[in-house]
């Protein structure tokens, strides 16, 4: 089974009543059919609040990759344990290069839409991924990426293969260098999190919308 609203609050009464149905549903088939083998409840949020729900199996999913399922869950796990008892480390990070670095007059629009006009002259990087690539759209003019330990906002839309930053703070990043879309650049770091609340989704739907052609490179 799944849970319908244990990520979504600190209060788990609804939580525990779907786990004492399940209990009842479960005798019911055993005393019919006898012992099942695999029987599972706990996803990520579960198998960290409730112990009792991991039964045979647990289906851990985007604590594998390093995250919380939700902020009421990690405030649910203080509350009970306390700061220091878990960590979990992101698992993933997200990487491009500078594709093309171009001069921009001041007030020359930006991007499909012209829904930016920088207020002074601006180099602007071209970072080959788009929302294809699962980057959403709706961090457009709104997000920021990392070069050379530096943050580099997202100007104009982001469109289907190209995002648009601002180089203008950063007169050393040249074509070719490596851009950090989530993860971590010397001292700076942007959470999957971070994407996840200003493009209005949660931190499952950026993970899970990563396209299956971008390669993937174990470390």
């Amino acid at each position: 089974m799944h849970f319908a609203n244990i990520e979504d609050t600190t209060d788990h009464a609804y939580a525990q009543g779907q786990l004492r149905a399940f209990r009842e549903a479960l005798a019911a088939v055993q005393a019919r059919v006898g012992p099942v083998r695999w029987v599972h409840a706990a996803c990520s949020a579960a198998a960290l609040l409730f112990r009792e729900a991991d039964f045979t199996m647990a289906r851990v999913g985007v604590s594998l990759y390093g995250h919380w399922p939700s902020k009421e869950t990690y405030l649910s796990w203080l509350l009970a344990h306390g700061r220091d008892s878990v960590r979990l480390e992101p698992a993933l990070a997200w990487r491009a290069r500078v594709g093309q670095v171009k001069s921009v007059p001041e007030g020359s629009p930006v991007g499909y839409g012209l829904t930016y006009r920088p207020t002074r002259p601006t180099r602007v990087g071209v970072v080959p991924v788009g929302y294809a690539d699962g980057y959403p759209r709706a961090l457009s003019n709104r997000a920021r990426v990392l070069v050379r330990g530096r943050s580099a906002p997202v100007i104009g839309r982001v469109a289907m293969n190209i995002t648009l930053v601002d180089l203008t703070d950063a007169p050393d990043v040249r074509e070719g260098d490596v851009v950090t879309l989530i993860g971590a650049d010397g001292r700076e770091r942007i959470a999957v999190e971070e994407l996840a609340e200003l493009a209005a989704t949660i931190n499952y739907e950026i993970l899970a919308r990563l396209s299956p052609r971008t390669p993937r490179v174990p470390v």
